[in-house]
């Protein structure tokens, strides 16, 4: 068990820190882009999982160019008010590659 870690953006930039757990939640408030800090050493996984939480005005996010997605496309994110989207992610090497999957969309 572990608790979730909550990240605040500013100036449209947040950053998610591997050491700080591997549960995160963003309530958005601005546009973000995000950074992806401290991921284990390669060889080692690191795999965490973003909650995102809709504004009542549809808030966009920039991913970090490091992520893959299925498809090469990063999801659409659920545009209603307060609607809940979830992102998993994992890296085996030293986050060259972060693998990024939609676990479940409009979930709020």
């Amino acid at each position: 068990i572990e608790e979730s870690t909550t990240i605040t953006s500013s100036s449209n930039a947040a950053t998610l820190n591997l050491r700080d757990g591997n549960s995160f939640l963003h309530d958005l408030t601005e546009n973000v882009t995000y950074t992806f800090s401290n991921p284990a050493a390669s060889g080692k996984a690191s795999i965490f999982v973003l909650k995102v939480i809709q504004d009542s005005s549809a808030r966009t996010i920039t991913w970090p160019g490091s992520v893959d997605w299925a498809a090469a496309t990063a999801p659409t994110l659920t545009a209603t008010n307060n609607g809940v989207d979830v992102f998993v992610f994992f890296t085996i090497d030293g986050g060259t590659t972060y693998y990024g999957f939609t676990a479940g969309q409009a979930m709020g």
